[in-house]
């Protein structure tokens, strides 16, 4: 435990961004090392948390207990005396692979220590949550290459061009902490062909270059087939192949598959009429989101909660 703190406000709001899945994942060598690169969207958790020195800690709703334990944990090490009640919302369904459950704890580590009056950099975000679950790098603005199962960056590698993303879901929820539980078994090949992507993808990110980051998305949710299967898949290659989009996107750990199209693209409203439609052949119902551009860019907003994003709508539509 630190030396004390007094609490500079009695409520405070905290928030975070989601993704949507994953733009590639798998294993490095040496050293075993399961990461993944994130994928930023303009979806939220806010976290709301209100200090009552004479109260026990409470969380709404109740079922966010890892945000629970989490804001325990600060007040403990901050050695800040009672509780309060910890308040989350936002537009990220769970079990989804959105990366839910990490945004509302970077989101109430943000909360509590503004009531605190303490720093949260990204690293320290890191070290609080590590004990709790497996996280995806959403402390980081940007997109990241992350030791997910370590809860430690790998690298920042910068930020996403913008891209439309047209999303389906399988439907069910995959509990992330228990997927990562389970053994994985990958071959000198595929942990050579991970980081031959990776280093793709992070100058792809660099130089802007969408198509690159579309075929390396699509390589990775192939790879990911015989880990967690997704019915799907086919179906939406064979989408974004005739409707020449740049790529396919999964949760590789959830429910969630997404066709990426440029933003830039001259062609993008035909095109994504086009993918909708197409989906709606294979889906109930098909959400539009967008990658989460920062204003401003660079280390101190890295290090502090998510500025205002350049965009942020979604749609849902459904047939009929």
């Amino acid at each position: 435990m630190t030396s004390p703190v007094s609490v500079e406000w009695p409520i405070a709001n905290g928030s975070s961004f989601g993704t949507f899945g994953e733009l590639l994942q798998g294993r490095l060598q040496p050293g075993n090392r399961d990461f993944l690169v994130t994928l930023p969207i303009a979806r939220w958790s806010t976290a709301r948390f209100q200090w009552q020195p004479d109260q026990e800690l409470r969380v709404e709703p109740p079922g966010k207990r890892k945000s629970l334990e989490l804001a325990a944990r600060m007040l403990r090490h901050y050695g800040c005396p009672g509780g309060g009640t910890l308040t989350l919302s936002g537009d990220l369904p769970e079990g989804k692979g959105l990366a839910s459950s990490s945004a509302d704890l970077v989101a109430t580590a943000r909360a509590v220590a503004r009531v605190l009056g303490v720093g949260m950099p990204a690293a320290t975000i890191e070290g609080l949550i590590r004990p709790i679950e497996p996280t995806d790098g959403v402390m980081y603005n940007g997109t990241t290459a992350f030791y997910h199962r370590e809860v430690r960056l790998c690298a920042r590698l910068g930020p996403t061009p913008p891209m439309t993303i047209v999303g389906v879901d399988e439907g069910g929820e995959i509990d992330t902490v228990s997927f990562n539980r389970k053994e994985k078994s990958f071959t000198r090949e595929e942990t050579s062909e991970y980081r031959r992507l990776l280093y793709s993808l992070r100058e792809a990110i660099r130089n802007g270059d969408v198509t690159t980051i579309g075929r390396v998305a699509t390589r990775s949710s192939e790879m990911n087939q015989r880990l967690q299967h997704k019915r799907l898949l086919p179906g939406l290659l064979e989408i974004c192949r005739k409707a020449g989009a740049l790529g396919v996107a999964v949760a590789h750990s959830g429910t969630k598959l997404g066709i990426l199209i440029s933003a830039s693209d001259p062609d993008h409203d035909k095109r994504l009429a086009r993918v909708v439609d197409e989906c709606h052949h294979i889906s109930e119902e098909i959400t539009i989101d967008h990658t989460l551009n920062f204003t401003p860019p660079g280390e101190q907003s890295i290090q502090s909660a998510p500025s205002l994003p350049v965009g942020n709508s979604r749609a849902i539509c459904r047939r009929g």
